[in-house]
């Protein structure tokens, strides 16, 4: 990735000027990103940060029994790595792909010295960081508040707006280990959408029909997330 022809589609960098993306795109390597790929394990080495062009990363927590929960969803809007923004050298959480696609991969190191060297980075990147914690703040507080039909109304919609397609090429077990429940009982609470007509499940996917109706079936939070990021970041999240 060293020409302008070869621009990413991360509207994170994107939002950058154009002379700074330039002196940035030496530092990038384009790189795929398959369903179930870990790019980076808890307590692993915080080598590279990941700016996604496709697909959804999902930042997770993993418990001590192997279980583990969603705390957030990356798409195009955003990157990895926040830690390194403080100059962390080590992840605290696990990077999974939930939704393949690619990325721009860019070394802690030279990420560091586009932090040191251009004010337009690093600002950006502090809006970043204050739309990422509200984010991850949100969620925590709906996992507390609102039924799983809701907040799986709320998750189908945040996978979406970080794709391309309405279909969503996840399975209900995947759904039950990000929401942190039994799998039959996710499988009710998608059987309600989808008897409502909302979405339709296939094997490995799950489509949405009526966009409008399941965001007025999901809880408060799903705007909020999605308000605060337009908030922060204007020019990166539709």
């Amino acid at each position: 990735m060293n020409a302008l022809s070869n621009l990413p589609r991360n509207r994170l960098l994107l939002a950058l000027p154009s002379r700074n993306l330039k002196r940035l795109m030496p530092e990038l390597e384009h790189v795929r990103c398959q369903r179930g790929q870990v790019l980076m394990d808890s307590d692993s080495s915080l080598d590279h940060v990941f700016f996604p062009d496709s697909g959804v990363v999902s930042v997770v927590a993993v418990y001590a029994d192997g279980s583990v929960i969603e705390m957030a969803t990356i798409g195009r809007e955003g990157c990895t790595g926040m830690q390194a923004f403080f100059g962390a050298r080590s992840s605290s959480v696990r990077l999974l792909v939930q939704i393949p696609g690619s990325a721009a991969k860019m070394s802690r190191a030279a990420f560091a010295r586009a932090m040191e060297s251009m004010p337009s980075f690093r600002t950006l990147m502090s809006a970043y960081v204050h739309a990422f914690l509200e984010q991850v703040l949100v969620s925590v507080a709906c996992n507390g508040a609102h039924s799983l039909k809701e907040r799986l109304a709320r998750w189908l919609l945040m996978m979406r707006d970080r794709g391309d397609e309405d279909s969503l090429p996840i399975t209900q077990s995947l759904l039950a280990e990000m929401l942190g429940v039994q799998r039959p009982t996710i499988t009710n609470a998608a059987r309600e959408l989808e008897r409502a007509g909302l979405i339709e499940r296939g094997r490995r996917q799950v489509t949405i029909l009526d966009r409008q109706s399941l965001t007025e079936e999901s809880c408060e939070c799903y705007q909020l997330v999605r308000t605060r990021l337009a908030f922060h970041l204007p020019k990166t999240y539709t």
